[in-house]
């Protein structure tokens, strides 16, 4: 069989790397030249655990290429991904299809026979709709199917999401484009993966439905770190607690800054927008979101109360700058909301991220990056764990200790003990747990 991926980014790079392992000759297609010529020299744009092993072995296999002809690409394949960006559109929240369709415009200019055009972008409800009256209005005599076939990627653990998924979702609704999808995934067939088959709409409404669902367990559980907080309890023992319920499940429910990333925060957004227009709102999920923007300032009051209520000619050493560990992206990440609090509160910030950091040089340009963590602990007046990257699990606590001027630390992500921080002399600020 032979895909063609059109978009390079996140999603597509790692559907088209994953595919090409199936045995699968894939073309990934993009109009960012330079993008593609990294590509071919085996650059991956993107940090993601294993895929320029994936990539460049499949490459090398001739199963994997990248090219920006869209002609070449598009035509002669059994199926086309949309795997571009839809990004929240600036000033209301609705999701921007634009480059949906103009992916959809240029698969009806190239389509040589019959196709199944697959959205693997995360797309509203109608958006396949729409695809398909895109391509057959300017293609009446085509003969093609549009799918759906949502992706429910883990920055930081994809590969083994895609090979190994809980379950695959399609959206296809005739025979002859189900069987093509079965082809295409028949190696999961053989693990006995659950495979959904159901309609357009029902498989875009399952993304959001996915995303805006964990979206809501780490605020709940944010918010009850919160209670816990007040009243004494420990938030790690209600998260058991709860989650040891079969019904709620243990996953996502670990305190924290907030979500941030690029699913959560603009799939959460375009779901309520989508609910508002069809007049059909959904009051659980706008909460949801306002009380994860919220908590992303108070976690930057969180820390200037632990500093003793004021950090103005203080500095500020922050251990982990993107949204969570294991990549290096930066979209809607907590410490783009809590750092310019504190250095508009009056502080210096000087932080360290493993993979990070260059992205987080040109969103935080006056932030003082060490080259390691240590190094950004270096005279500081407290340290704040925001991503718990693996390497901030088991810090030289002595070592710390000698470079702060103060033993402060703001754990947010509850990476330390509270008994052992204490008993080595730190002042040690936690969510949602006694911290005596």
């Amino acid at each position: 069989m032979r895909i063609a991926m059109i978009g390079t980014g996140y999603v597509g790079l790692v559907s088209g790397a994953c595919f090409s392992e199936f045995g699968i000759d894939v073309v990934c297609v993009d109009r960012d030249a330079e993008k593609i010529e990294r590509l071919k020299r085996g650059e991956i744009p993107i940090f993601e655990p294993g895929l320029d092993v994936l990539v460049k072995k499949n490459a090398e296999a001739g199963r994997l290429k990248f090219t920006t002809d869209m002609k070449a690409s598009i035509g002669g394949a059994d199926a086309v991904f949309i795997a571009v960006g839809t990004p929240s559109r600036r000033g209301d929240g609705h999701a921007d299809l634009t480059y949906v369709y103009g992916a959809a415009m240029d698969i009806a200019g190239h389509l040589t026979g019959y196709a199944v055009v697959v959205t693997k972008s995360t797309v509203p409800v109608g958006t396949g709709r729409q695809v398909h009256r895109i391509i057959r209005a300017a293609r009446p005599d085509l003969e093609f199917d549009v799918a759906s076939n949502p992706e429910f990627l883990r920055e930081g653990s994809a590969i083994n999401d895609f090979m190994r998924p809980d379950r695959v979702v399609i959206g296809a609704e005739t025979e002859r484009a189900q069987e093509v999808m079965r082809r295409l995934y028949r190696a999961l067939y053989l693990i006995e993966t659950p495979i959904l088959f159901t309609t357009l709409e029902t498989a875009e409404i399952i993304k959001y439905a996915a995303n805006t669902f964990l979206a809501t367990k780490i605020t709940f559980i944010n918010e009850m770190a919160d209670l816990c907080e007040k009243v004494g309890a420990d938030v790690h023992d209600v998260a058991r607690g709860i989650g040891l319920d079969g019904r709620i499940g243990k996953k996502f429910l670990h305190p924290g800054p907030g979500y941030g990333g690029s699913c959560f925060p603009k799939d959460t957004l375009a779901l309520v927008k989508t609910a508002q227009d069809y007049g059909s709102p959904l009051r659980i999920i706008e909460t949801v979101v306002d009380v994860n923007e919220k908590r992303k300032r108070a976690m930057a009051d969180k820390i200037v109360a632990a500093c003793g209520g004021e950090v103005r000619g203080k500095t500020i050493a922050v251990l982990g700058l993107t949204f969570k560990p294991n990549t290096d992206d930066m979209r809607d990440a907590p410490s783009l909301v809590i750092i310019p609090a504190l250095q508009q509160a009056g502080a210096t910030v000087q932080a360290y991220d493993p993979e990070g950091v260059n992205e987080a040089k040109k969103l935080l340009p006056e932030v003082i990056y060490g080259a390691d963590a240590y190094e950004a602990m270096r005279g500081a007046d407290a340290v704040v764990i925001l991503t718990e990257w693996n390497q901030f699990r088991n810090l030289d606590i002595a070592r710390m200790k000698a470079l702060l001027r103060s033993p402060t630390m703001i754990d947010l992500r509850n990476v330390y003990s509270p008994s052992d921080m204490n008993a080595a002399g730190f002042s040690y600020t936690c969510v949602g747990r006694p911290t005596f």
